[in-house]
């Protein structure tokens, strides 16, 4: 395949007009997954040069764009981890199992990268499944809240983040991704995620 028919190409104008919407921040949160140090320490997953080059030129500078922006704007912030809630990991689904995902709770590894300066009230949601619907009451705590778009930024866009959107659409969320805000181990997959979403 030659790389141009990779490459990311929003529609002029969207097929299905009623997607495209103006948010509300009062019923808006941005979403950030697995940006923690596990997955930014090389080593701990078997991702390559160009994963870390991206997570650390592109989106973690656009991550922490989007948190200044949301924090001034008073706009819900949540991050999500993978993090057992067991100590011998029992609690993991059968992916995490089969691809020994092993991140011990309170762990160094469990936590948000310092980097992202998280606030004492922001919400840090363990997860034990690729979507974050699956796993925890996230969906409990939204409704709570009276979030009804959720903008979604992290790792890894064809699996964790591609999960957390279906299943939130699915379940009546307005699910955003910001595509220069998500990474994964290959460009190509990248972007085969993001015109899976369109």
């Amino acid at each position: 395949m030659r790389s141009a028919e990779f490459k990311f190409s929003p529609r002029p104008c969207d097929i299905y007009e009623s997607r495209v919407r103006p948010f509300v921040k009062e019923k808006t949160a941005v979403l950030v997954v697995d940006v923690q140090n596990w997955t930014m320490e090389r080593g701990n997953l078997p991702l390559s040069d160009y994963f870390y080059e991206e997570a650390n030129k592109r989106v973690v500078p656009n991550i922490k764009s989007i948190l200044n922006c949301a924090r001034e704007c008073e706009i819900e912030v949540v991050f999500t981890v993978i993090e057992n809630f067991t100590k011998d990991g029992r609690d993991r689904s059968l992916d995490y199992k089969v691809s020994n995902f092993f991140v011990p709770k309170g762990s160094h590894d469990a936590k948000v990268i310092d980097e992202f300066k998280r606030r004492e009230d922001e919400m840090v949601i363990p997860k034990t499944s690729s979507s974050l619907f699956n796993s925890t009451n996230f969906e409990y705590l939204m409704r709570n809240i009276g979030i009804d778009t959720i903008i979604v930024t992290g790792f890894l866009t064809d699996q964790c983040i591609a999960a957390t959107i279906c299943d939130g659409a699915d379940r009546g969320f307005w699910m955003i991704c910001v595509n220069d805000a998500c990474g994964t181990s290959t460009r190509e997959r990248h972007i085969n995620a993001l015109n899976a979403f369109k």
